[in-house]
């Protein structure tokens, strides 16, 4: 019965062949009940086809905003984004150095002058001392001219001075023996000498010695053990990596009460800046969290980053100057109300860097961006004149500044539901938190970064890289202290090796009284 359902012979009916028109009732209606059937098994088919494609119609589109979202977070660098320079350079699929990430458009003209000093800047030599160590008379044995004998000849004129500044060769250590007499009185009682402070056993090593390896270990992130060896090497005193160790310890317990008194300096300070930054301690990440001014550092390691820890180190509860911070909720604490604050500008460029990347064909980014530094310069400018910047010229960037995040907030709606695109986080974030971004604009004292406390704290990340891990968290917690000590030290313009050597000696620096 070929041809049955679709017939091709053209009868009354068109589609009937002329085959069915003599099957008997029966017949035909078993026949339509198999195909209803086969109909209906389709149907089924086809629902079950259209969820399945509507299923990975789904999980394309999720797969698809994953690849974008990884491809961004790959695009990634420490200029549009809070990573370190160093994650600039990763590895390429053959395992070789891959090059950094390319620099983002430079906000600043370009220039032709070659590295180096330019024309015209003054050169720096050293001074000639009055009174060297030691003096080598040269004088001519003979005429250059004629060749005749100078040996007796007197000189003409002063002779010409040439310094060679060196460091002695390595010499023994000096040793001081002090000598505890005894002497009996006539009432029978024999008294002895004490001893000076600080002098308590047979043989030690002094105070200098100590200061030495406590400036190389904390200062110069030399690790322990080649610490020792340049002690040996360029003082000719053998140390044990254990004495070093111990002498970093001392010298954090004999800073307790400066280090307290500079959290109670800061925490009257009009301004300042924090941050933190993780750290290993014995393969564990702890935190490193610090506080500062331009002429303070004080350095806490916790376990965590959060409130618990920022209350802890104690110079932000009930604060009520100007905090200059990054976004981090942590700051956000009911605890720090009292405080005014004020947003990183670099944080901010960084983030709007990633934003044009992000979004090529929009502009608001880079109007943002241009706004915030010339906002900047134009603040800059005032405080080094001692002038009021123009205000009509920095009301046409802060308009500028608010039209970018308007634009950017009409191209990037809010979506459904709670989570948001990065993108919109930080439109929403410019929005509501203007003023704090800008108080830079509104208050001189106040910086546009918070890139102090960045550098404040890269000295953890040095050491970390050079001289590795911290062992213990005692360890870490006192090389925090020591190198906020050091960090103060440079920043009032004082000598490393000799603030390290009083505060060992019992008389450490310390900021006045506020």
């Amino acid at each position: 019965m070929g041809g049955v359902w679709g017939g091709g012979g053209g009868g009354d009916a068109g589609w009937v062949s002329s085959e069915w028109e003599s099957l008997p009732a029966e017949q035909l209606i078993g026949l339509l009940q198999v195909q209803a059937a086969a109909n209906a098994v389709q149907v089924e088919q086809l629902a079950a086809q259209s969820e399945r494609i509507s299923a990975l119609t789904e999980q394309v589109a999720a797969l698809t905003a994953q690849v974008a979202e990884l491809t961004r977070k790959l695009g990634r660098n420490s200029k549009n984004s809070s990573l370190p320079p160093s994650a600039d350079r990763g590895l390429s699929t053959k395992g070789d150095a891959a090059p950094r990430a390319a620099a983002p458009r430079r906000r600043r003209g370009s220039t032709t002058r070659k590295p180096g000093g330019q024309p015209g800047h003054p050169g720096r030599t050293r001074d000639l001392v009055a009174d060297p160590d030691e003096v080598l008379d040269h004088v001519p044995g003979a005429c250059a001219g004629c060749g005749g004998d100078l040996r007796q000849a007197p000189d003409a004129g002063d002779p010409l001075r040439r310094q060679v500044h060196d460091i002695p060769d390595p010499v023994p250590p000096w040793v001081v023996e002090h000598r505890l007499h005894s002497r009996r009185c006539g009432c029978g009682h024999t008294t002895t000498a004490p001893a000076p402070a600080g002098v308590c056993a047979p043989v030690q090593l002094g105070p200098n010695v100590a200061a030495v390896a406590v400036y190389l270990v904390v200062f110069q992130h030399v690790a322990v053990e080649r610490a020792a060896g340049l002690i040996h090497d360029l003082c000719g005193i053998t140390v044990s990596t254990g004495w070093i160790s111990a002498q970093v310890r001392k010298t954090s317990a004999a800073l307790t009460q400066a280090s307290e008194a500079m959290v109670a300096r800061l925490r009257v300070e009009p301004v300042v800046g924090v941050d933190e930054t993780s750290v290993s301690v014995g393969g564990v990440r702890y935190w490193l969290h610090v506080a500062r001014t331009d002429a303070l550092t004080v350095y806490y390691l916790h376990p965590t980053r959060g409130r618990e820890a920022v209350d802890a180190f104690g110079v932000l509860p009930d604060y009520t100057g100007v905090i200059v911070r990054d976004a981090l909720a942590v700051y956000d604490g009911p605890m720090y109300a009292t405080a005014t604050h004020a947003l990183c500008g670099a944080h901010l460029l960084r983030d709007l860097t990633a934003a044009a990347e992000d979004h090529p064909d929009q502009v608001w980014p880079g109007q943002a961006g241009d706004a915030l530094l010339t906002l900047n310069r134009l603040v800059r400018t005032a405080r080094d004149t001692g002038r009021a910047a123009d205000p009509e010229e920095v009301a046409e960037q802060v308009r500028w500044f608010d039209q970018a995040i308007a634009v950017g907030l009409k191209n990037h709606p809010r979506a459904a539901g709670r989570k948001q695109t990065p993108t919109r986080n930080l439109l929403h974030r410019m929005k509501t938190r203007r003023e704090e971004y800008l108080r830079y604009v509104t208050d001189p004292d106040v910086p546009f970064t918070n890139n102090g406390a960045e550098r404040d704290l890269r000295p953890a990340k040095t050491q970390q890289k050079i001289s590795g891990s911290h062992r213990s968290a005692t360890g870490a917690t006192a090389w925090a202290v020591v190198r906020g000590h050091i960090s103060t030290l440079h920043k009032q313009r004082l000598p490393v090796l000799t603030g390290l050597r009083d505060a060992l000696t019992g008389n450490p620096w310390t900021p006045a009284p506020s």
